[in-house]
């Protein structure tokens, strides 16, 4: 959106799909810079009517997800939660946009954002009420314990915002630095369920081994808190719902869940092969990470249990100018997990 000597290159993601599944799925992604860098604009922009699978709040194995240490109705009743992954159906709507203004000339930003997230028509497919003993899930108990309705949710809010960011291109680094802030409260005369307040911290660091940009170590570390307040339980911190759902490789997208969570990635990126137009023509990678995440009425605690997650890949360069790599990834991680990703640029 300017001189590219002097304004970084902009990224936008759009996506539609309709599956066998009769899911229906549309997202808009965005992070642009305008001319001479003056502001960047964060756009993350989600319809989904669609389902995904919940294993309860904190890492560890399914032997500690029970949907709480022994459930209790209001009658005394007492039951004992499930150890096992519960579907949930559900209509979403996410509109996030953060404008954030450059102080001075050394990668500082700062600035506003509005966060609208909207859950509606949710079915919690395991749960049944009406059996002796009644099966109690994840979802069901914590909307009990904190007062939520069981078919929709709502979170409202303002945050604050900011960035340091000098990095040299944003599809794929070779070099620079990126850390982003974001403090957010969510009162309910804006349209909130529950009044909460959350905190987003979030740092990367890019190394260029050699300075010859054919080895790049890269790290990256994330921390996603509840500061106060109660959060509906599909807004809880969870792998996979950042901006652009990067987080959390190999696992599914919301595998981990807890009132707060971490998580710390590294990636080895090399290139290997170059054609004559070309020097980055082919390459691959190395990845590894780690997420820890907090219960509630569990118990479990940050760092009690580690989740891994680690693979290679592979990248062809389709547009040397602005570094645009396809990738094809495949990772392992716990309980028999692995998947296999096809990526447009790099992971962060």
């Amino acid at each position: 959106m300017g001189e590219p000597g002097k304004t970084k290159l902009s990224n936008a993601l759009w996506g539609g799909a309709y599956t066998t599944k009769s899911q229906l799925i549309i997202t808009a992604k965005s992070t642009v810079y305008t001319e001479n860098n003056s502001w960047i604009f964060l756009g993350d922009w989600r319809y989904l009517d669609s389902s995904q699978p919940t294993w309860g709040i904190g890492t560890g194995p399914q032997s500690s997800k029970l949907a709480s240490n022994d459930f209790e109705f209001d009658d005394g009743t007492i039951i004992d939660g499930i150890a096992e992954a519960d579907l949930l159906k559900f209509t979403f709507f996410r509109f996030y946009e953060t404008a954030l203004k450059k102080i001075g000339d050394k990668g500082f930003y700062a600035g506003l954002g509005l966060h609208l997230d909207f859950f509606s028509n949710i079915e919690d497919q395991l749960l049944n009420l009406d059996t002796m003993p009644p099966v109690i899930t994840p979802y069901y108990a914590y909307n009990e314990h904190n007062g939520f309705e069981q078919d929709k949710s709502a979170l409202v809010g303002l945050s604050f915002n900011s960035i340091y960011d000098t990095r040299d291109n944003i599809n794929n680094p070779y070099s620079g630095r990126y850390a982003f802030i974001s403090f957010k409260v969510n009162p309910t005369f804006l349209g909130s369920d529950k009044a909460s307040t959350s905190l987003w911290v979030e740092y990367r660091d890019f190394f260029n081994i050699k300075g010859t940009n054919k080895n790049i170590l890269a790290v990256w570390f994330t921390g996603n808190f509840t500061t106060s307040g109660t959060l509906p339980y599909m807004n809880l911190p969870a792998i996979g719902w950042d901006q652009y759902a990067r987080t959390g490789t190999p696992y599914a997208q919301g595998r981990f869940r807890g009132i707060n969570m971490l998580y710390a990635g590294v990636e080895y990126r090399r290139h290997l092969i170059a054609t004559k137009n070309n020097p980055a023509f082919f390459g691959m990678i190395l990845f590894a990470n780690a997420t820890t995440a907090d219960g509630d009425v569990n118990g479990i605690n940050l760092f009690e249990y580690i989740e891994p997650g680690y693979g290679l890949g592979l990248r062809f360069n389709i547009s040397q100018k602005a570094r645009t790599n396809v990738g094809i990834d495949y990772g392992w991680g716990n309980y028999g997990t692995s998947g296999l990703y096809i990526r447009l640029n790099e992971n962060f």
